[in-house]
């Protein structure tokens, strides 16, 4: 069987000597998977436990339209959040279109002109800045009369707390904790990590929101930010917990108060969560959460496999072949554009969506130097799907995610190296 699936990949373009490179990295790994595994099945019953406790039916899965009034399928799909993320509430809803936005509606939703904006873990992700107005944009925060300030992570990536004891003031209303790394090289913090900086801060402000931002992080341990004290979690549904299925979404876990104040902002004030349609994509909504924990141990293992890969060619990756994962992201600093390039055209390859394109970097919206963003996928911008991409700027480092099953990761990264090889930029 194994010559015959090694023929099936020579057939899809993958030579002999990369093949054998991986398979000596694969070999390796087989306790680290299993670990993985363990996290899967536990995550997965607490899924399961959430949509058995909450009576989900065949009813939930109707269609509803216009004003949404009564939706049973939203409702209890947020009950289902809630428990699983063990909050008060949650807004779940088809009208959060992205990760970016989710964020700006909790954000908006929570503070007020005069309030004041703190990250003490460093600059937030590229598209948060114009939603911030660290860089100038059309309603912004900044623009409402919103304060922001920052402390940067310490050389090691540990916490400032010095230096944000003296960032937290009277007008300190929210502190955002940005728990992957985004275009950065820095450490992917921890639950266990953040757990720790929100105690700190509570001690030292107890009346502040502290809210983390999860894109990328759901499902990878068995706890969530708002086991160790999150007020509000955040993230995207074309990630981890739309299991590859959601075609839309975002989600807002956390106190009542403070996810009713950002459903009133994602609608309109006096209407908050009664109302917005669910369009027909509970089905997929209710059904990609319940297979998350499985995609997301298929993305852990692909991540892994590319830190140990790349590692063993020298270049620095982050997190590295050994540390414990707190994020799918895998982060490869090549130091030259050609590699981050060819790299990108390998995971684009390797997709069974649009392998034939080529991508090219170019001035995307939101960011401030030109990127290059690999992915074909069932469903557009997904990425808990394979994909990767990466700012065509200094370090030059790729960030690689995803992959609905372990299998396909594996391919699309054995395709990345087989790029890299074949343009002379890798010797094995």
């Amino acid at each position: 069987m194994m010559k015959e699936i090694n023929t099936l990949y020579r057939e899809m373009g993958i030579s002999e000597a990369v093949l054998a490179f991986g398979a000596r990295a694969e070999a390796e790994l087989k306790e680290r998977f299993e670990a993985i595994e363990e996290n899967v099945e536990y995550n997965q019953m607490k899924v399961l436990q959430a949509m058995r406790k909450n009576r989900v039916e065949a009813a939930c899965f109707a269609a509803t339209s216009g004003y949404g009034y009564n939706d049973l399928g939203r409702d209890k799909l947020e009950a289902v959040y809630a428990d699983v993320f063990h909050t008060e509430a949650a807004l779940v809803r088809p009208q959060i279109a992205c990760g970016t936005h989710a964020l700006a509606v909790a954000l908006s939703g929570n503070l007020r002109p005069g309030d004041e904006l703190l990250s003490p873990v460093g600059k937030p992700y590229d598209t948060l800045e114009e939603v911030i107005g660290i860089r100038p944009s059309i309603g912004s925060l900044a623009e409402y009369g919103v304060t922001y300030r920052q402390v940067e992570l310490l050389e090691d990536g540990g916490f400032d707390y010095p230096a944000i004891e003296r960032a937290l003031n009277e007008r300190t209303r929210l502190v955002t904790i940005q728990r992957s790394k985004g275009y950065q090289t820095r450490p992917t913090l921890s639950v266990k990590r953040i757990g720790e900086l929100i105690a700190f801060i509570k001690e030292r402000k107890p009346d502040v929101i502290c809210m983390v931002d999860n894109c990328y992080g759901e499902f990878v341990e068995r706890m969530e930010p708002t086991d160790v004290g999150a007020d509000l979690c955040v993230g995207s549904l074309i990630k981890n917990p739309g299991g590859g299925l959601a075609p839309i979404g975002g989600y807002i876990a956390g106190k009542e108060e403070y996810v009713e104040r950002a459903a009133y902002r994602l609608t309109s004030p006096g209407l908050g969560k009664e109302v917005g349609a669910s369009l027909g994509v509970m089905t997929s909504f209710y059904q990609g959460f319940f297979l998350a924990p499985t995609v997301v141990g298929g993305a852990l293992k692909g991540a892994i496999f590319a830190a140990n890969l790349y590692e063993k060619l020298g270049f620095s990756v982050i997190p590295n072949g050994k540390e414990s994962r707190h994020d799918i992201i895998q982060a490869v600093t090549f130091g030259n554009p050609e590699a981050v390039i060819a790299f990108c055209r390998g995971i684009q390859a390797a997709a069974p969506v649009d392998s034939y394109v080529t991508p090219e970097p170019w001035a995307m919206p939101g960011y401030d130097s030109d990127v290059i963003m690999a992915a074909g996928a069932f469903v557009q911008g997904s990425s808990i799907e394979l994909s990767a991409d990466g700012p065509i700027k200094p370090p030059y480092a790729v960030y690689f995610q995803g992959g609905l099953t372990w299998q396909h990761a594996k391919f699309g990264i054995l395709m990345s190296l087989q790029k890299l090889y074949e343009a002379g930029l890798v010797k094995l």
